[in-house]
C-alpha cells in the first residue's frame, strides 16, 4: 500500500460486499476543497496522483497541487500520472518492442539480469495497421488481403511471437480481428481494475502510441496518445508526466436533427475547436446535449481530439456508459463494480457547465449541425455538403499558398485519355473507403451506409469503374451486424466487400491504382479524389498521387463513391441514373427512424463475447503457423524489417554532457502545418527515395518494399525515410517562376548550394561533424505520434528543431529523443528573418544549466559575415524533461534507472 498520509482510503460497496478505494470526496474534506467542482477529468487524474503517492516520484504536494487546480493559474507544475495499462498498434509496437528487445541486451552485457526490464503494467498490441487493401471489389478480399499481409510481414509477426514469450505482461491480439480503437473499447477497456494484493478498486486509464488512442475518453476513460518513447517509460514504471493543463468544457444543448450524423457533429466540432486553440488542453463534454449522445457517437468526437488539437475529448461516466458495457458483453460483476465504483467517487452522470470550474465554457447547438465533408487536406477544413462542387472549382485554380492545387481553370472540365483507353477528369473519385477508427466503431452510421446501398441498389445505380471502393469494419462485430440487418449483399453489390479488419485507407493503406491511372495523374498533373470515412486527409497520407482527400461519414462515402467526381453537387444534382432515371441523394438517404429500428442488431453481448473469445482459443491458422524465436534476449537475425537500434550503441551509466550547438547547417525551412507524416511518412516506399535505394540494394524487389509503417523495426530505413515525404516542400529550393515548389526530401547541401536528399545531406555533415537543425512553422509535427518522427530526426544528426509552435506530442518526442525544440517569439519566423539555408547558427543559453521554458539565443551567421542575435523559447517544458535530455533522451534516463536498481 502507498502511503496515505491523508487519510483517504475508504471502503464502498459493490452488491453485497465491501472493498477499497482511494476517495476523492475524503480527500476533499482533509483538504477542505469542494471536489465537485473539479473537472471530472482531473479528478481521475487525481485519484491515480493520490494512490500512486510513495513520497518520492509522487509526492503529497503533487496531491495537493492538482485537488487545488484553478481554472485560469499559469501552468507550470507537472503531473506525475502512473497510467493503469499502455495500448499499441504494431506500427508503432514493432520499434518500441525493438527498443525494449536492445534494452535487455545492455541489461544483459552489464551482468543485470535480462528480465529486469519488463513492463510493470499491463501492454496490449493490436495488429491492425499491417494489413492493404490490394484486393477490393470482391468477395474474397478479405481472405486474399490477410494472406498477402501475412506473406510481407512474417518476419515482423515472428518478432512480436518473441515478444509474446518474452515478456510477462505483453499480450497481442493478432491480424484481422479489428482496429486498436474499436478493439479498446470493446474488449480491452475494464472500466474498473482491482488490485487483488492489496483489495483496492481505481478507474481505468491509459496511453497508447495511437494519437487517437483518444477513442477511449468516449467511455469516461482518461487516455491519450503518446509517441512510443514515452510510452516505454510509462510502461518501466515513469509516471507519464505532463504540465497542469487547462480543461474547456464544451457544453452541448439540443439534439441532431434528422439526416445529420455523428460524422457531421464531429467535422463541426473539429472546426469550432480548432478555432478555439484548444492545444495541449483538456477538453471535457458536458451539458443536457451531450447526456444525449449515444456512447458510440461520444467516442466518434473523442477519436478527433488530435484533429481538434486537445490532449483528450472526454466524457464522464454515466447510464449510457454503463449500457453499453452491458450490450458488448462485460461480465454482470464488472458493469456492477464500474457503477458502483464511479458513484462512490461522485462522479457518476453528465454535470452541466455550471456545475463545474472550467478554464473556459464552448457552446453548441447539435440542431445547428449540417451535413458536411472535410478537405481536401486538412480534417478541419469542413465545408457544407452543398458547397463542395463550388470549394474544389474555386480551389482547384487558388495558388498553392493558400491551400489551392494552382490548376487553369480550363482543365477542370477537360478529359484525359489514359494508356489503356480511359477517360480521368480533375475531380474524380479514385478511392471511396469506409474505413478507419472513427466511424467503423458506430452502428449508426455504418447501419446508414447499408440501407444507402440497398436504396441505390434497388434504384439502379452503379459505382463507376474509376472508383477503387473497400469496406475495412473496425472488428468483426461490425460485419456480423451488418450481415444480420441484411445489409452487405447491398454494399457488395456497390464494390463494398469486406477487405480488411484494420486500419487501411486512413493510414495509408490504401493499396494502389491502376498504373494507368497513375501514369495519367502524373504525366497530366490531375487533381483526382479519395474520399474516405477517416479522421486524416493530410497531403500524400492516402495515395501519393491524390492531391484532394475528403473526409466523410459511411453513408456520403458510398453516395460521393456512386456520383463518381467531386464536381457532382449531391444538394442539387442527381446522384446518378437508375433504372427509372436520375436519383437524388434525398431519394436514397435513410431516416433516423430507419437506422433506430436496425440499431437491435448492433448491441448483442453474445456477439461481442463470442468474437473475442477467438482472440486466445482460435486466433487464425495464419497466426498459429508463426513461428517465433525463445528465450528472454532477442538473437537478431539477419532482416531488412527488423534491426537492433542504435540508440544504446555508446551506452554508459554517466550521461555524457549534451554538446553545445555551434556552427549549425539548417537541413530543411518549412512552412505551417508540418505533419509527421511529412516528417516520417506511414505510405509507400518510392524506388528513387534513399530508403527505396536501401532496399534494392539488400535485395528486396520494387513489389515487396511494403510500407514504411510496416519497417519501423529497422532504423536504416527510417533514418532514410525522415523527411522523405513525395509532398513535403523545402523552402530552403528557390521556388519555380510560376510560384510552385519543388517537393519530397531535397535540400542544398551547403557551403556550394548542391540540391541533394535531406539523407544525403545530413550524413555528410554527420560525417564532418557538423551538427544541423532544422525550421518550422505553425503547428510543426501535426498528425500521428509518431515516434520515428523524433528518433528520424535526431538520427540524422538534428540537434534543434525552431519552429513557431509545436504540436504536443512530437515536441515531447523531441525533448525525448534530445533534441531541441525551441520556438520563435513574437511574429519571428524563418520567413521574417530571411533564411536562406546558407547561414550558419549557434544557440546559447544553456552552458549554466537548464530551466524548463527558458529563454535562449539563436544566433544567425550570414553568408556576408553579418550576425544576429534573436531569444527563443525553450520548448522543455518540465523538470523531469531537463533530465530526460540532459540523459541524451527518455531511453537512457530510464534504462540507466532500472539497471542501477
Amino acid at each position: 500500500m502507498k502511503h496515505d498520509t491523508l487519510n483517504t482510503l475508504k471502503k464502498f460497496k459493490i452488491g453485497k460486499k465491501h472493498a477499497h478505494f482511494y476517495s476523492l470526496p475524503a480527500l476533499g474534506e482533509a483538504l477542505g476543497i469542494d471536489i465537485s467542482r473539479l473537472p471530472v477529468s482531473l479528478r481521475i487524474v487525481l485519484e491515480s496522483v493520490m494512490r500512486h503517492c510513495d513520497g518520492k516520484k509522487v509526492t503529497e504536494s503533487h496531491i495537493r497541487e492538482l485537488a487545488g487546480w484553478k481554472p485560469n493559474s499559469k501552468r507550470e507544475l507537472e503531473i506525475p500520472f502512473v497510467v493503469a495499462r499502455v495500448v499499441l498498434q504494431d506500427f508503432t509496437g514493432v520499434p518500441l518492442l525493438a527498443d525494449l528487445a536492445a534494452m535487455r541486451a545492455v541489461a544483459q552485457k552489464m551482468g543485470k539480469e535480462a528480465k529486469s526490464i519488463e513492463p510493470l503494467v499491463p501492454v496490449d498490441l493490436v495488429v491492425d495497421h499491417s494489413v492493404m487493401i490490394d484486393y477490393f471489389g470482391t468477395k474474397n478480399a478479405l481472405d486474399l488481403n490477410m494472406k498477402v499481409e501475412f506473406a510481407r510481414n512474417k518476419e515482423r509477426y515472428q518478432f512480436l511471437k518473441w515478444g509474446m514469450q518474452a515478456f510477462d505482461t505483453f499480450g497481442v491480439v493478432p491480424p484481422g480481428f479489428g482496429i486498436v480503437h474499436q478493439i479498446n473499447l470493446e474488449y480491452l477497456a475494464r472500466g474498473v481494475h482491482y488490485d487483488k494484493k492489496n483489495d483496492v478498486y481505481y478507474p481505468d486509464s491509459l496511453v497508447g502510441t495511437d494519437s487517437h488512442t483518444t477513442m477511449i475518453n468516449g467511455i469516461g476513460v482518461v487516455g491519450w496518445g503518446v509517441g512510443g518513447i514515452e510510452a516505454e517509460a510509462g510502461m518501466l514504471g515513469q509516471p507519464v508526466y505532463f504540465l497542469t493543463p487547462d480543461v474547456v468544457g464544451v457544453e452541448l444543448t439540443g439534439e441532431l436533427r434528422g439526416g445529420v450524423t455523428a460524422t457531421d457533429l464531429v467535422l463541426t466540432i473539429t472546426e469550432l475547436l480548432r478555432k478555439e486553440k484548444v492545444v495541449g488542453k483538456f477538453v471535457e463534454f458536458c451539458g443536457p446535449g451531450t447526456a444525449k449522445l449515444s456512447v458510440t457517437d461520444r467516442a466518434t468526437i473523442g477519436n478527433m481530439a488530435p484533429e481538434y488539437g486537445a490532449t483528450m475529448g472526454f466524457f464522464p461516466v454515466d447510464q449510457r456508459t454503463i449500457e453499453y458495457f452491458e450490450g458488448t458483453g462485460r461480465t454482470k460483476d464488472e458493469v456492477q463494480a464500474l457503477e458502483a465504483y464511479f458513484k462512490a467517487q461522485q462522479m457518476f452522470g453528465v454535470p452541466n457547465a455550471a456545475d463545474i470550474n472550467y478554464t473556459k465554457v464552448v457552446k453548441l447547438d447539435l440542431g445547428s449541425v449540417v451535413p458536411s465533408l472535410a478537405g481536401p487536406k486538412r480534417p478541419q477544413d469542413r465545408i457544407e455538403i452543398g458547397e463542395v462542387k463550388k470549394t474544389f472549382k474555386k480551389l482547384f485554380s487558388k495558388p498553392i499558398a493558400d491551400n489551392g492545387f494552382n490548376q487553369p481553370a480550363a482543365k477542370l472540365s477537360k478529359g484525359f485519355t489514359t494508356a489503356t483507353g480511359k477517360t480521368l477528369h480533375n475531380g474524380d473519385i479514385l478511392i471511396a473507403g469506409i474505413t478507419s477508427c472513427t466511424n467503423t466503431s458506430n452502428p449508426s452510421v455504418m447501419l446508414a451506409a447499408g440501407l444507402l446501398a440497398k436504396k441505390a441498389v434497388k434504384a439502379g445505380l452503379k459505382v463507376p469503374a474509376h472508383v477503387k471502393t473497400s469496406l475495412a469494419p473496425g472488428s468483426r462485430v461490425v460485419t456480423e451486424y451488418l450481415e444480420r440487418a441484411g445489409l452487405l449483399p447491398y454494399l457488395e453489390q456497390l464494390g463494398f466487400d469486406v477487405a480488411a479488419y484494420g486500419c487501411t485507407t486512413c493510414i495509408g493503406n490504401a493499396g494502389d491504382l491502376a498504373a494507368d491511372f497513375n501514369q495519367a495523374i502524373i504525366d497530366n498533373d490531375l487533381i483526382c479524389a479519395a474520399v474516405l470515412s477517416g479522421n486524416r486527409n493530410f497531403e500524400a497520407r492516402i495515395h501519393p498521387n491524390l492531391k484532394a482527400n475528403f473526409l466523410a461519414s459511411p453513408p456520403l462515402v458510398v453516395a460521393y463513391a456512386l456520383a463518381g467526381n467531386m464536381m457532382r453537387d449531391l444538394m442539387t444534382e442527381p446522384v446518378g441514373d437508375g433504372k427509372k432515371g436520375p436519383v437524388y441523394l434525398g431519394d436514397i438517404w435513410p431516416s433516423a427512424k430507419e437506422v433506430e429500428k436496425l440499431m437491435k442488431f448492433a448491441m448483442d453481448p453474445k456477439v461481442f463475447r463470442a468474437n473475442y473469445a477467438k482472440v486466445e482459443k482460435k486466433p487464425g491458422k495464419l497466426w498459429q503457423n508463426i513461428e517465433g524465436v525463445n528465450g528472454d534476449v532477442y538473437d537478431w537475425p539477419s532482416s531488412t524489417y527488423i534491426a537492433e537500434p542504435p540508440f544504446f550503441d555508446d551506452f554508459t551509466m554517466q550521461p555524457k554532457p549534451m554538446p553545445a550547438i555551434r556552427g549549425a547547417r539548417t537541413l530543411g525551412i518549412f512552412g505551417d502545418s508540418v505533419t509527421t507524416d511529412h516528417i516520417s511518412p506511414a505510405g509507400s516506399i518510392s524506388e528513387a527515395s534513399p530508403a527505396g535505394q536501401w532496399l534494392l540494394a539488400h535485395g528486396v524487389q520494387k513489389a515487396d518494399f511494403n510500407s514504411y509503417g510496416s519497417r519501423r523495426g529497422n532504423h536504416e530505413i527510417m533514418m532514410r525515410g525522415t523527411f522523405a515525404n513525395v509532398r513535403i516542400k523545402n523552402l530552403m529550393i528557390p521556388a519555380r517562376p510560376d510560384g510552385s515548389r519543388v517537393e519530397g526530401g531535397q535540400t542544398l547541401l551547403q557551403p556550394g548550394g548542391e540540391q541533394v536528399s535531406i539523407y544525403d545531406a545530413a550524413m555528410k555533415y554527420v560525417a564532418d561533424g557538423v551538427p544541423s537543425v532544422v525550421f518550422g512553422g505553425e503547428e510543426y509535427g501535426t498528425g500521428s505520434s509518431r515516434d520515428w518522427a523524433a528518433k528520424g530526426t535526431q538520427l540524422l544528426g538534428v540537434k534543434a528543431v525552431i519552429a513557431r509552435s509545436f504540436e504536443r506530442i512530437h515536441r515531447s518526442n523531441l525533448v525525448g529523443m534530445g533534441v531541441l525544440p525551441l520556438q520563435f517569439k513574437g511574429q519571428d519566423s524563418a520567413v521574417s528573418l530571411g533564411l536562406t539555408g546558407a547561414e550558419t547558427f549557434d544557440v546559447e543559453g544553456l552552458e549554466n544549466g537548464i530551466v524548463p521554458q527558458q529563454d535562449v539565443t539563436l544566433v544567425i551567421h550570414r553568408p556576408d559575415g553579418s550576425k544576429q542575435s534573436i531569444p527563443v523559447l525553450l520548448r522543455i517544458d518540465t523538470p523531469i524533461e531537463v533530465d530526460y535530455y540532459q540523459h541524451g533522451g527518455i531511453l537512457p534516463f530510464v534504462l540507466r534507472q532500472l539497471i542501477a536498481a
